[in-house]
């Protein structure tokens, strides 16, 4: 099946709005949101995440337990948590209805327009869902440089420092943002102009037959003899 231009930058907005989802999933299980290294103690480090707090350990490994409650977490902890759900949500929700609205699903029923009013509610969520992983991480980037040259906190205090998840969450938010866009601008390439085949049955004009030029001359066609009696 060949598939048009319009039909071709769906499919790479798809992809992006489908690998920022996963990265913002796994963005939100990681723990490696702050690491801390202690100057004591070098072969100790701390990681917390959304979920729970790990101590890494050359000789023991690594030991992790969940937090107790969700109102004992900072501020910025408590929020990152509900909008990171809130982001896997929209964009499952955009992903499926992007890709009701390309060509890449064909189902005859559905009429062009209503594809592509889909596709740019899907884009749209994408774009939302960017938003929700974005705004999170960048949150807790801003509290931990808050915090790290905070001069109230003594000099002997270890500082949070970043985690690894919070490089793959602006990761993710970059993808989403480029798939929901490539989705929108998909809609601003106009509808197709090949006719759906489940459509042609229908729509095709009855055939006609071309009638046969007049020369001008006559034929007398002879009649059976058995009418003459």
């Amino acid at each position: 099946m060949a598939w048009s231009f319009r039909g071709r930058v769906q499919l790479g907005g798809l992809l992006l709005s489908f690998l920022g989802w996963v990265c913002s999933c796994v963005t939100t299980i990681l723990p490696q949101w702050k690491t801390l290294n202690l100057e004591l103690n070098e072969m100790e480090t701390w990681i917390m995440g959304l979920w729970e707090a790990c101590v890494n350990q050359e000789e023991v490994g690594t030991v992790c337990k969940g937090f107790e409650s969700f109102l004992s977490l900072p501020q910025e902890l408590q929020v990152s948590r509900i909008l990171m759900v809130a982001s896997h949500g929209l964009g499952l929700l955009g992903l499926l209805l992007s890709g009701c609205g390309s060509e890449c699903f064909q189902f005859h029923r559905i009429h062009w327009i209503f594809k592509r009013r889909l596709c740019l509610l899907g884009g749209s969520l994408e774009a939302s869902a960017s938003a929700t992983t974005l705004f999170p991480v960048s949150w807790v980037a801003y509290a931990t440089i808050r915090d790290f040259w905070d001069d109230s906190i003594p000099e002997i205090v270890p500082r949070w420092e970043f985690g690894d998840a919070l490089y793959l969450g602006w990761a993710a938010g970059i993808f989403l943002a480029l798939g929901g866009l490539i989705l929108i601008f998909s809609v601003c390439l106009g509808k197709e102009d090949v006719p759906s085949p489940w459509m042609a049955h229908h729509t095709a004009p009855p055939s006609c037959i071309q009638p046969e030029e007049f020369d001008g001359s006559f034929h007398l066609t002879p009649r059976p003899m058995n009418l003459l009696i």
